[in-house]
C-alpha cells in the first residue's frame, strides 16, 4: 500500500531521472561515436597506446574509485540490498575510462556505462527522497533510463532492468517508473540527436514444421554462444587476477597482447564496439566464418584485462555475425538470421528474456515478435543460471530461495 501511495511521486521523479540520464547518455554516446570514427582513421597509431591507456584507467580507479571499482557488481549489490550507496564519482570515472578504452581500440561495449550512470543518478534521488521500501524501484528506474537513453529502445530497457537483477523474477512493482524513465530518456537523447540504430526487416519465413525446428536449433546455437561468452569471461577474469595479482601489471601485459592481436587480425577489425560486424551482417558485407569467435575472444580479453565499457554491443555483433554464418545452412535470409542472433546471444549471455525479445522488435520490427520470442526463449532456457553478471541471482522456485549463478 505504501508503494502505491508513493507512485505519483515516483512517476514525477522518473521523468526527472529520465531527462538527466538521457542528457548524460547523449554526451557520452556522441563523444564515443566521434572517438570511434577517429580511431578508425588512425588505428595504426592509436592501438599501440592501448596498454598505456590501460595504466591510466587503472590509476584513475585505484586513486579515485573507491567502491566504484566494483562497477556492475556494485549496482547489483545495491539492488539486492547488500549495499546502500553508488558514489557519484562512478559517473565521470566510467565515462572517461570507457572513452579511453574505445579511443585506443579495446574491444568492449557501452551499455555498462549507461546502466551504471543511470543507477548512480537514481540512487542519489533515492537518498534524497527517502520513501520506504522503494530503493530497488529507484535503482531499476535509473537502469532503465540509462539503457533507453543510449539505445533508444525504451520497452526493451524497462523490461531488461526489471528482470536482470534476479533471473526468473520480474520486478513489476517498478513497471510504471521504469517505463516512464525509459521513454523520457529515449525521447531526450533522440531530441538531442544521438544516433539510433534501426534496421527494418523485409524477409519472412513460413511457419512450417521444418522451419520451426530450424528456429529451435538456431535458438540452441545462439544460446550456446551466449553461454560460451559468459563462461569465458568469468574464467578469464579469474585467471588474469591469479596470474597477475598487481592490476597495473595485469592491464599492461594483457594490453600488450591485445594490441598485437588486434593489429595482426585485420588491422583493428575487432576493435571497438563491433558495429562494423553488425553492419556487414545486415547489409550482406564481408563476414568470415570465424568473425563471431574472434570478437568473442578479444572482448573477453579486453574486459579481463581491466578495460571498461560493457558487453552488450559486442554480444550484438557476435550474434549477428554468427547468424550470418548459420543462415545459408538453415536456408534463411541473411539479415533475418543475423537479427535473431543479435537478440538471442544477448539474452543468453545476460540470462534475460523479455528485454532481448523487445530489443529485437524495436530494432528490426514488431512484425517479427513470434520469431524473436521462439528463438530467444530457446536460448534463455539453456542453462540460464550462467550469466555475464556474477552478482546476478537466480530464483529457485522449488525452495523459493535465491542463489548466485554457477560458473
Amino acid at each position: 500500500m505504501k508503494k502505491i501511495k508513493a507512485y505519483p511521486l515516483l512517476a514525477v521523479l522518473a521523468v526527472v531521472i529520465g531527462g538527466i540520464v538521457g542528457m548524460v547518455d547523449t554526451v557520452f554516446g556522441r563523444v564515443l561515436l566521434y572517438l570511434s570514427d577517429f580511431r578508425g582513421e588512425h588505428i595504426i597509431f592509436l592501438l599501440p597506446i592501448l596498454p598505456f591507456a590501460g595504466l591510466l584507467i587503472d590509476f584513475l580507479y585505484q586513486r579515485c574509485g573507491g567502491s566504484s571499482r566494483k562497477g556492475m557488481t556494485l549496482v547489483f549489490a545495491v539492488g539486492h540490498g547488500e549495499e546502500d550507496e553508488i558514489p557519484k564519482r562512478l559517473i565521470p570515472l566510467i565515462i572517461v575510462s570507457t572513452w579511453l578504452t574505445h579511443l585506443f581500440g579495446g574491444s568492449a561495449g557501452r551499455e555498462g556505462v549507461a546502466v551504471q550512470l543511470g543507477a548512480a543518478v537514481s540512487n542519489w534521488f533515492s537518498s534524497r527522497f527517502r520513501i520506504k521500501d522503494v530503493s530497488k524501484i529507484f535503482l531499476i528506474t535509473g537502469m532503465s533510463a540509462g539503457f533507453a537513453g543510449l539505445f533508444q529502445t525504451p520497452l526493451a530497457a524497462a523490461f531488461f532492468a526489471m528482470e536482470v537483477l534476479v533471473v526468473g523474477r520480474l520486478e513489476l512493482s517498478a513497471f510504471l517508473p521504469a517505463v516512464i524513465a525509459a521513454l523520457t530518456a529515449s525521447w531526450t537523447s533522440h531530441t538531442l540527436v544521438l544516433e539510433k540504430f534501426t534496421f527494418p526487416l523485409e524477409q519472412r519465413v513460413d511457419w512450417s514444421i521444418g522451419n520451426i525446428l530450424k528456429l529451435l536449433l538456431l535458438g540452441l546455437l545462439f544460446g550456446l554462444a551466449g553461454k560460451a561468452f559468459a563462461l569465458a569471461l568469468s574464467w578469464a577474469k579469474k585467471k588474469a587476477a591469479l596470474r597477475f595479482k598487481n592490476p597495473y601489471i595485469r592491464i599492461l601485459m594483457l594490453g600488450l597482447l591485445l594490441t598485437g592481436l588486434l593489429l595482426f587480425l585485420d588491422r583493428g577489425r575487432y576493435a571497438g564496439l563491433g558495429t562494423n560486424l553488425i553492419s556487414a551482417s545486415l547489409h550482406q558485407g564481408r563476414i568470415y566464418p570465424y568473425d563471431w569467435l574472434l570478437k568473442l575472444a578479444l572482448t573477453v580479453l579486453t574486459l579481463a584485462a581491466g578495460y571498461q565499457g560493457g558487453e552488450v554491443t559486442p554480444l550484438f555483433a557476435i550474434g549477428a555475425s554468427l547468424g550470418t554464418v548459420l543462415a545459408p545452412l538453415m536456408g534463411f535470409p541473411l539479415a533475418f538470421t543475423a537479427a535473431l542472433g543479435y537478440a538471442a546471444v544477448f539474452g543468453s549471455a545476460t540470462s534475460t528474456l523479455l528485454g532481448p525479445i523487445l530489443i529485437g522488435c524495436e530494432v528490426f520490427g514488431f512484425a517479427y515478435l513470434p520469431y524473436f520470442s521462439l528463438v530467444c526463449l530457446t536460448a534463455f532456457v539453456l542453462k540460464h543460471d550462467r550469466s555475464i553478471y556474477g552478482a546476478q541471482k537466480v530464483m529457485d522456485y522449488q525452495n523459493m530461495t535465491l542463489h548466485f549463478p554457477k560458473f
